[in-house]
């Protein structure tokens, strides 16, 4: 398959607009503003013939490096009151798939994944070992006092001794030029979490999936009751089933609350370029292409 047209669909979290969102205030702007600059670096790749896997990993990075957002800088914080990352990028036309669970010293946690993919044997790293492994490869060590953000230390004051809350992982799911398909996702997880703790997003099939021949497929939300379904998995197999993207999108994410009681959302891009989304969280920000190039983000 060749020459057809691409598509780059991002999120940047399900969840709620709480009272320290930059949102919250009835300006969502920095939400609208972040999800459309990652389409557009997305979009740039993808125009010029360039890959769905490169698009994805450009487009999550643009998040990362946002504070909005609850990815690498500007995480939640842990009990323990630091940063722990996860990532997960994985390409439709191989079926390879790295992730990255528990780092602490990366910048952008979907680079080390990418990394893992291809200069690895593995699949997942976490902790010092995924550290290590950053080194080998030429990612430089990034202190973790440089991932939180004013806002978030505020907020850990705000919330210690309180239980986990909140969500907000970013992700991107794309389809290129030649027809293929990659999936991307990356998060901080949850507020006030565990040190140590793992949710859905660096478990493929969990939190991402892609595969030509079914879907791509990037989750946010409450992580537990995610890998309970393997929802990522769960909704491109519905759109290889012959759900049109959208439809699976919104039964994947029915099932989510009505199977295991979980908030969440997902985003979702066919085999032919078809788009889909969907969440049962107060919000969900995201943006996508239409087949000319234009953007559309919206809450």
């Amino acid at each position: 398959m060749t020459d057809t047209i691409p598509a780059i669909l991002v999120h940047g979290g399900a969840g709620n607009l709480g009272p320290d969102d930059p949102a919250s205030s009835g300006n969502d702007a920095p939400r609208l503003v972040g999800v459309r600059e990652a389409v557009r670096a997305a979009w740039a790749i993808l125009d010029r013939g360039g890959s769905a896997l490169d698009a994805v990993e450009a487009a999550v990075r643009v998040l990362e490096d946002d504070p909005t957002y609850n990815s690498g800088t500007g995480a939640c914080l842990t009990a323990a009151g630091d940063v722990e990352l996860d990532a997960s990028i994985m390409d439709g036309a191989t079926l390879r798939c790295g992730g990255v669970a528990v780092v602490k010293d990366v910048k952008n946690p979907v680079t080390l994944a990418r990394r893992v993919m291809d200069r690895s044997e593995h699949v997942l790293l976490a902790g010092p070992g995924a550290s290590s492994f950053a080194r080998e490869v030429g990612i430089p060590a990034y202190a973790n006092d440089l991932l939180v953000t004013p806002q978030q230390r505020a907020r850990w004051e705000r919330l210690r001794g309180t239980a986990p809350a909140g969500h907000g992982t970013v992700g991107a799911v794309a389809r290129d030029r030649h027809g293929h398909l990659a999936a991307a996702t990356s998060t901080g997880g949850m507020a006030m979490k565990r040190p140590g703790r793992v949710g859905d997003t660096p478990i493929v099939g969990c939190g991402t999936y892609a595969d030509d021949a079914l879907a791509a497929v990037s989750c946010t939300g409450h992580g537990e009751r995610i890998i309970q379904l393997t929802l990522a998995r769960h909704c491109a197999d519905l759109v290889g089933e012959g759900r049109p993207a959208m439809e699976a999108a919104r039964e994947a994410i029915r099932r989510l609350g009505e199977r295991v009681d979980g908030e969440g959302g997902l985003i979702v891009v066919a085999p032919h370029g078809e788009v889909g989304f969907a969440h049962n969280s107060p919000i969900m920000a995201r943006a996508y292409t239409r087949p000319d190039g234009t953007i559309v983000a919206e809450l």
